[in-house]
């Protein structure tokens, strides 16, 4: 595989909402052994350096999938795959790296790679496992120059509701959010 014909992106976090580019196409995907987990500080969107927020990345997870969607750059669009790449580079550089990961559709069949944004253990903003309360916490207080943690969770719910895509990780977050 050359990494300079990878042309597709895997969202799985504020992707799927607000990708910031027009993908030429968006199509259902999992990326299996990965699990969707809020183990991010994030000092630049949704919350700030004295008081960080709460996003996703993808933490290994041998047993696990992570559904999300697969979106088909256009090498003849407005913006170049490049122009795109660098953009997401940007944006998702609190820790985060760009990784090429291998998909499947969710019925199983083999899809082929795509760009991921990832944070792993170790990068500057690792916020990894929290307990319910203090988690809560922190996302109700956290606000960046994005916009609210707590809004930040809540559409991500939202979006993989509406795409009826299972996470009950999101989904129990959301509802302790919501409730508390």
């Amino acid at each position: 595989m050359r990494v300079e014909s990878v042309t597709r992106v895997f969202a799985y976090g504020s992707l799927i909402w607000r990708p910031g580019f027009a993908p030429r196409r968006r199509d259902p995907a999992v990326l299996h052994g990965w699990s969707r987990r809020f183990w991010q500080g994030s000092t630049d969107h949704r919350g700030t350096p004295d008081a960080p927020g709460r996003v996703v990345t993808l933490v290994r997870a041998v047993e696990s999938a992570c559904h999300g969607f697969v979106f088909e750059l256009d090498p003849h669009g407005v913006l170049d795959v490049l122009d795109v790449l660098d953009a997401l580079d940007q944006r998702e550089s609190g820790g985060y790296e760009r990784s090429v990961v291998t998909l499947t559709t969710p019925d199983g069949q083999a899809m082929g790679d795509a760009w991921a944004w990832i944070a792993h253990p170790g990068n500057p903003h690792w916020a990894g496992p929290a307990e319910p309360d203090a988690l809560v916490d922190q996302i109700r207080s956290a606000v960046g120059p994005s916009g609210t943690n707590l809004d930040y969770v809540l559409e991500l719910a939202d979006a993989l509701s509406q795409a009826e895509i299972a996470d009950p990780q999101v989904e129990l977050l959301a509802r302790w959010l919501r409730t508390r």
